[in-house]
């Protein structure tokens, strides 16, 4: 499961235990700062998770070919994000590193701690063409390139039960008036007509993320990077926070949605069973159900679009959620180390990475990657996700990535407030302005 910054919890047991690993990590750490390991070679850290052995598997296959050679540091996912900002500018910082693009490194090129990749992209045309352009965009800061895309794309996709669909007759929403009227035939089968994590309140964003989208285009959001947040004063948000509270209103969420959660498995559960017709959620939902629910995910899931909004001017082929993740590197490097941590980075580019991707149940952010995806373990989920992400004239990160960290929690308490009847729509938009 893909998991963004903020969006995952581990056990006390489990918590300790990731301290102990991520101090024995950083003892193993040059102590002479990127570049200058005690045995030469380049600190890599990335993200720990399932999707971990890919990474393990290219550090192989690079050290084969390079004098310099790349070690792995798997740091536990709870916390990467503090460690990772700790460690920057320490002789303990990392040469080439896993983070989300955007605001999870917005601070780092602004203290010009990274390297901007985009001359090694210029003598490399064919890395450039390697990705899809709104992937490889999604990482770049101020119109410049910090990042090579390295794992699996991660669109929200608006998830389905075919059994409950086909046991009320009815089809997936093609229309906003679809999706309008299926609230009314769920409720009335005595199904809640969308999962929903109301504790969690990302899962939450998703909703509003989209139909701002779809109000008034990805500009809307852009013009919140680049002007700051009186730029949330536009109509696509007050518009988009009224049709929340319009969808609370009519039931679409059910009246329990306030205590589900969606880390401990419980909106899925809720989906997969039966009790919820609907789910928007990110692409790693298929592979969290095919950890708790395999017989659900390999028949009864289904998949489709979100659909366009009444007088909306967003397109609706664009897509929001996590473009991928990238390899970012450390502008301390000189010489030979940063033209090795380059070429590792270009690693994430070929055909064997590709390849290693789809066996772990990622879909590839290549361009070519298409001719691969009879591979994938279920080839029309694959097809679905890339074709969507491909034809997207935008893919908008997840708010509470794109912008820095310290807008997360106030952030997602508006979205939550908003949801739960504690904000107007007008005082959502207010509560925006002023973070």
């Amino acid at each position: 499961m893909r998991i963004p910054r903020s969006r995952s919890t581990l056990r006390a047991s489990t918590l300790t235990a990731a301290v102990l690993l991520f101090a024995t990590a950083l003892t193993g750490c040059g102590s002479g700062g990127p570049g200058g390991s005690d045995d030469g070679s380049l600190d890599v850290w990335v993200y720990q998770d399932a999707s971990t052995k890919v990474q393990r598997e290219v550090i192989k296959r690079f050290n084969k070919t390079s004098d310099i050679k790349a070690k792995l540091t798997e740091v536990p996912g709870e916390g990467y994000s503090d460690k990772m900002r700790t460690s920057m500018g320490t002789p303990n910082a990392p040469d080439v590193f896993f983070n989300w693009g955007g605001g999870s490194i917005s601070d780092f090129v602004r203290k010009d701690m990274l390297l901007d990749l985009d001359p090694a992209i210029a003598k490399d045309p064919e890395l450039k063409k390697a990705f899809i352009p709104t992937i490889l965009d999604a990482g770049a800061i101020d119109g410049k390139h910090y990042g090579i895309p390295m794992r699996g794309m991660q669109p929200v996709i608006l998830f389905y039960n075919k059994e409950v669909f086909e046991d009320a007759g009815a089809s997936p929403p093609e229309s906003w008036d679809d999706l309008l009227g299926l609230i009314d035939t769920f409720k009335g089968a005595g199904v809640t007509p969308f999962a929903l994590a109301g504790t969690d309140a990302w899962t939450e964003l998703m909703w509003v993320e989209y139909l701002v989208d779809r109000y008034g285009g990805a500009g809307v959001f852009r013009k919140v990077q680049s002007r700051g947040m009186a730029a949330w004063d536009d109509p696509a948000v007050l518009k988009a926070a009224q049709t929340v509270r319009d969808l609370v209103g009519r039931g679409a969420f059910g009246k329990n949605y306030k205590s589900v959660n969606y880390t401990a498995d419980g909106a899925s559960t809720l989906f997969a069973k039966g009790k919820a017709a609907m789910h928007l959620m990110g692409s790693w939902e298929y592979a969290n159900q095919k950890a708790n629910q395999p017989a659900f995910a390999k028949s009864g899931l289904g998949w489709t679009t979100f659909p366009a909004v009444p007088g909306g001017s967003g397109d609706p082929r664009s897509v929001v959620g996590n473009p991928t993740n990238y390899w970012s590197v450390n502008a301390k490097l000189k010489g030979d180390e940063r033209k090795t941590a380059i070429e590792f980075v270009k690693f994430a580019a070929g055909q064997d990475y590709s390849k290693d991707l789809i066996a772990n149940g990622d879909v590839p952010t290549t361009s070519d990657a298409a001719a691969l995806l009879a591979e994938h373990e279920n080839p029309d989920y694959a097809r679905f996700q890339y074709d969507l992400v491909k034809r997207a004239p935008d893919f908008t990160l997840s708010w509470d990535q794109a912008l820095p960290a310290t807008y997360t929690p106030p952030l997602q308490t508006a979205v939550q407030k908003l949801f739960n009847g504690q904000l107007s729509p007008a005082g959502f938009v207010d509560a925006l302005k002023g973070m």
